[in-house]
């Protein structure tokens, strides 16, 4: 008898194309694999893909992979020549217009001159007001979540996995609001052990199942910081927002994890224009 595909179980044949590919970031990814993974006619599933996912899968990879090398870029000092390849260009040149095509710069200019640049100069210089920082007061907001165990960069697997997951329950809202929380020092945990939650704060009641959660993001002071550029970068922001602002803001952190609000969607937004904003949870004034 055949069987009756549901929305939900081409969903979930997504969610194996996407783990997958996350997987294999640095591996040659064959179509032809990803069409048995996702347990589809190889004719027909990048289409289901495209139409159901909102980009085509080579978008995605792409996607993806630059992120990563301008992880690469902005935290490390390998050569570029071995980001291109990790990104899995045969040349630094097509490596460099697809770069630039993404972020609106060369990887050499990125390294030298991105955002996670300026917030380096300032952490240097000790410059308490070289970005906007406002203090505010903001609700306790319940969300659906799933977490997510490894690299900071990597949450956005679990962002996906939380969209479609809602998106299979018709419970999305109208406006969905993306929420990473971070409950490490990536400075101290290995990369392999950093936990996070992808978030996305609900506007009314609904049934949370496994494997979501709910999580309940803090209310009440914060100060917030406004960046905008690739995610990339955001390591030096926390570093001069927890390094210099805060010692010299009169506030004290309170005992509740940092969490980010992404104002923009990367598969639509260029890199270089992504807006987030960084809570960080205060002490009230006693």
């Amino acid at each position: 008898m055949l069987k009756v595909r549901t929305h939900e179980d081409y969903l979930a044949r997504l969610n194996r194309v996407h783990d997958y590919v996350y997987a294999h970031l640095e591996d040659d990814i064959s179509f032809d694999r990803l069409a048995e993974v996702a347990c589809l006619s190889p004719y027909h599933w990048s289409r289901i893909y495209s139409a159901m996912r909102g980009e085509t899968i080579v978008a995605t990879i792409r996607r993806l992979r630059l992120q990563r090398a301008a992880d690469r870029l902005a935290n490390s000092d390998l050569e570029i020549g071995l980001v291109a390849a990790y990104a899995r260009y045969s040349s630094t040149d097509t490596f460099g217009r697809a770069f630039r095509e993404a972020f609106g710069i060369s990887p050499a200019a990125y390294r030298e001159k991105g955002s996670h640049v300026s917030f380096k100069a300032a952490r240097a210089a000790s410059d308490t007001n070289g970005f906007p920082v406002t203090v505010e007061t903001v609700p306790e907001r319940h969300c659906a979540s799933i977490g997510h165990t490894g690299s900071y960069m990597a949450i956005d697997h679990a962002m996906g996995r939380l969209f479609t997951e809602l998106a299979a329950r018709r419970s999305l809202p109208p406006q969905p609001t993306m929420i990473g929380v971070f409950f490490d020092d990536p400075d101290l945990v290995p990369e392999a052990e950093l936990r996070s939650r992808a978030c996305l704060p609900l506007t009314r009641s609904v049934a949370v199942e496994v494997p979501l959660e709910m999580t309940v993001l803090r209310g009440g002071l914060h100060a917030k910081l406004n960046y905008t550029g690739p995610y990339a970068g955001m390591r030096s922001a926390y570093r001069w927002f927890l390094g210099v602002w805060l010692p010299a803001s009169g506030h004290e952190p309170d005992d509740a994890p940092i969490f980010e609000a992404y104002l923009d969607d990367p598969r639509e937004v260029p890199q270089h224009e992504l807006r987030t904003d960084i809570h960080l949870p205060l002490k009230a004034a006693p």
